[in-house]
């Protein structure tokens, strides 16, 4: 983790950065985006659940 900014957390992977809320619940699509921004795969995921 980075920083945090009330509801959201700012996470740096690499050079990239995403923005991730902090909710109990995210929604597919902002799901789908933050991984997408991380450059991680579905499956990469997956596995590290």
């Amino acid at each position: 983790m980075l920083r945090q900014s009330g509801s959201h957390v700012i996470m740096k992977r690499g050079s990239k950065g995403c923005v991730i809320p902090k909710h109990s619940v995210v929604k597919t699509e902002t799901l789908a985006g933050i991984l997408r921004q991380a450059n991680i795969s579905a499956d990469e995921f997956i596995n590290v659940l």
